[in-house]
Parts: C-alpha cells; sequence; structure tokens
C-alpha cells in the first residue's frame, strides 16, 4: 500500500544526521561553504517561476531514446525531478519516493521523468538499481536545467572535494563542464505553464512529493 503521508525530508535529515556522525567537521564545513555561497550568488531566485512557460526540451533517455516533452504533454500533465546523479544519496532517496508513489502520480493522469547531466549510461545504472519506472533523461552540460534556471558550476573548491571522496562527476556527466542542476521540482500544466516550481541552494531539502496532487487533475 502506498504511503501518501510519509515524509521524504525526515529519511533525508537522517542522511544528513549520519554523515555529521561519520564525517570530519573540517570536511564537512567544505559542502557547507559550497551550500552558502549558492545561497549568496541569488540563484534560488533566479528559478523559472510559476505562470511562465517551461521551454521545450528533447532529451534521449536511459536507452537513447530522444523523449520530447511536447510529446509528453500532450499525454498529460508532466511532473520533472532535476536531480544531481545517481552518486547523490538525496537524489536516490528523492528518486525512490517518487518511485514509490508513480502509481498516483499516474492515477492523476500525470507523467514524470527525471533530469541530470549523468550520462546515458548512468541512468540505466540508477533505473535498474532503485527500480525507476519512469524515463530518466540526460540533460548534456545541464543546458535544459539551464533554461529553468538552476544550473551552476561547481567551484573549484568543491570539485576538489569530489574528487577527494572519489565522486567523479566528470565521467559520470560525460564532460569536463562540471556543471550541476539544483535538485528541483515542476509540475507542467498540458500547455506547457509551470504549476508549481521549487528548487534548492541546499542539497538536503527537497518539496514533499505527497503535497504536490493538489497541481494535478483530480483522481
Amino acid at each position: 500500500m502506498i504511503d501518501l503521508d510519509h515524509r521524504l525530508q525526515d529519511q533525508l535529515d537522517e542522511i544528513t544526521t549520519n554523515t555529521r556522525n561519520l564525517v570530519q567537521p573540517e570536511r564537512l564545513a567544505i559542502s557547507e561553504h559550497a551550500v552558502e555561497d549558492l545561497f549568496a550568488s541569488g540563484i534560488e531566485e533566479r528559478i523559472l517561476p510559476v505562470g511562465a512557460k517551461a521551454p521545450e526540451f528533447a532529451l534521449p533517455d536511459a536507452s537513447g531514446r530522444l523523449v520530447r516533452s511536447s510529446d509528453l504533454l500532450a499525454l498529460g500533465p508532466l511532473v520533472i525531478n532535476f536531480f544531481r546523479g545517481r552518486w547523490c544519496p538525496y537524489c536516490m532517496t528523492e528518486l525512490e519516493a517518487w518511485r514509490d508513489l508513480y502509481p498516483v502520480v499516474r492515477e492523476h493522469g500525470a507523467l514524470l521523468v527525471g533530469i541530470s547531466p549523468q550520462m546515458a549510461r548512468q541512468s540505466d545504472f540508477t533505473a535498474g538499481q532503485h527500480g525507476i519506472p519512469f524515463p530518466l533523461l540526460h540533460d548534456s552540460h545541464c543546458d535544459v536545467a539551464q533554461h529553468f534556471g538552476i544550473a551552476y558550476k561547481v567551484p573549484p573548491f568543491h570539485q576538489k572535494y569530489f574528487r577527494s571522496i572519489l565522486v567523479n562527476i566528470p565521467f559520470m556527466n560525460g564532460d569536463e563542464s562540471w556543471m550541476l542542476p539544483l535538485p528541483a521540482t515542476y509540475v507542467l500544466a498540458q500547455d506547457g505553464t509551470i504549476l508549481f516550481a521549487e528548487a534548492h541552494a541546499d542539497f538536503r531539502v527537497r518539496p514533499e512529493p505527497g503535497e504536490l496532487w493538489k497541481y494535478l487533475p483530480p483522481r
């Protein structure tokens, strides 16, 4: 039975608590610095807002098949989850929450896609390991994420940190751009109008999937 009251943020907070118990404070401070810099950049204030028209996109899924937003919207409203990659436990926990609620998304007549800069092969691994039933799309260089106002370049000090913990983002993304999206969730009406938009500079915070049903047609 699907638990619509199960809170995603509680799971994410548990990851944060466990990380703080296991990782040295000086290493945690690097990620905190990166989050503070993103906040200071004002990126959250520049995301594509509710009421705007979402840009159309055509991106390959894990099998290499091109998926067009116009084709998806012809079938129903669209939920888009932008995530950083399979290396991010917060992103994978969020994707699993959407996996578990995917039947409810479909009952509302909507569709769901995940978008990240990771290559199709990485998305194939993600879908297989986490049982993701909806398309995971490859956004090279975060081109689509940039149109949504949520793309940023990982600063050199944070690149060094990722390398030190063996998170090889250039390998996973297939380029040296070090571009990532803010974790973000959008709900689009069938005409492409944005009904819900939320993105966070703090990668540990995500919207609750179970609170988005009011933006979708009734079951």
